[in-house]
């Protein structure tokens, strides 16, 4: 293989396919990109087994071939030279790298090593505007966590139903659900557990990208395509395994009727509840007081071993006085995932779910649990 490419180029497609690369002890040849030439265009692949990233740079090819290099040194290296045309050449398995003052050989392994990555030809994909489904899957990520016990709620539950997408995660204390509208309703219904890390790659790697993404459905894995802007070749694919497994019926959690009502300006309520949270203590409670009469939301927090905090919030307030005591933690990550400047705060049993949702955006709640108060 011999090719020249812009430092620039293969910089940003190395930064790209190195986010899923970890130091593998088991599997060495994880740590490499498998380098590629494909008609104009090289390709850079990396994976982890569970998830596979490939992206394509338009590239003048001298000879064709491919080639292993580890990803780290190589990124690192090609940071560090001048913003020039660089010609790299396969000898041997080792890559020999030229650009201006500089001559360097990287020793290589072989192609045939790097484990195969799924290909996705003539199956059935749906397409819809990038931003928003990144905005959408943002608000979702990082509510799962890992269990060994549930491995499904792990991972982030996908609904493809009509024209509709719902995605759901969950770690069994707070819920969130958000609903992203199809131009064009899906031929027949899908479903499946897309594992977090993955999840949070599409939205590091793709979220400023303005276009059409491509999703491709297969029983056991999934594929996010992202076109170039001048061609309709890809730019770059993000391909993970599902989790095996059926997700719990989570409509089940999502409470329908409620105690009390309150609606709160949400940056200062945000604020008020990070000042509380100083003198929450080890268990990060926080004990909130609906009041009926003074139309307010009385904040309260208090530490033995620090002092206590006491603050009110004017809100519309619908129902019955309630007192409810939630881990800070808890509201604070739905709190920042609403970009409304109004919340609905619907609050249920002393013990009961409750629901923060966004005034006038039906399509996203966010379920916490409250927790026993010691205050």
């Amino acid at each position: 293989m011999k090719i020249e490419i812009l430092k620039e180029n293969l910089k940003s497609g190395l930064n790209i396919v190195e986010k899923i690369i970890g130091k593998n002890l088991s599997l060495p040849i994880l740590d490499n990109v498998l380098i590629n030439t494909e008609d104009n265009f090289l390709s850079l692949s990396s994976t982890d087994l569970e998830t596979a990233i490939k992206m394509w740079i338009l590239t003048r090819i001298i000879k064709k071939g491919k080639a292993i290099i580890p990803v780290k040194l190589l990124s690192n290296f090609i940071s560090s030279l001048p913003d020039e045309k660089i010609f790299i050449e396969v000898k041997d398995q080792n890559i020999e790298i030229e650009c201006k003052n500089f001559k360097t050989q990287i020793h290589g392994y072989n192609p045939e090593e790097f484990p195969i990555i799924p290909e996705f030809k003539d199956l059935e994909f749906l397409e819809i505007d990038n931003k928003k489904f990144c905005q959408g899957l943002s608000q979702i990520t990082d509510i799962s966590s890992l269990s060994q016990t549930r491995p499904e709620i792990s991972g982030i539950y996908f609904i493809f139903s009509k024209n509709l997408i719902k995605i759901v995660a969950t770690d069994s204390f707070r819920l969130a659900e958000k609903i992203i509208s199809l131009e064009k309703p899906v031929k027949k219904d899908y479903s499946f557990i897309l594992p977090q890390k993955p999840a949070k790659e599409i939205i590091n790697i793709l979220e400023e990208r303005e276009g059409m993404l491509k999703i491709y459905f297969s029983p056991n894995q999934i594929m996010f395509e992202f076109p170039m802007k001048e061609t309709s070749h890809p730019l770059v694919q993000i391909t993970s395994r599902l989790i095996e497994g059926e997700y719990p019926n989570y409509q089940e959690i999502i409470p329908k009727k409620f105690k009390t009502r309150v609606i709160l300006k949400r940056d200062e309520f945000l604020n008020q509840i990070k000042i509380a949270s100083l003198f929450s203590g080890k268990i990060n409670e926080i004990k909130l007081n609906i009041n009926i009469t003074n139309k307010e939301v009385e904040i309260f927090a208090k530490d033995p071993n620090i002092g206590e905090n006491k603050s009110t919030i004017p809100a519309k307030i619908e129902g019955d006085q309630i007192e409810v005591s939630f881990n800070y933690k808890f509201l604070t990550d739905g709190l920042l995932k609403i970009k409304s400047s109004e919340i609905i705060f619907d609050l249920s049993e002393e013990e009961g779910p409750c629901i923060l949702k966004p005034v006038g955006d039906a399509s996203y709640i966010y379920v916490v649990m409250p927790i026993k108060s010691t205050l």
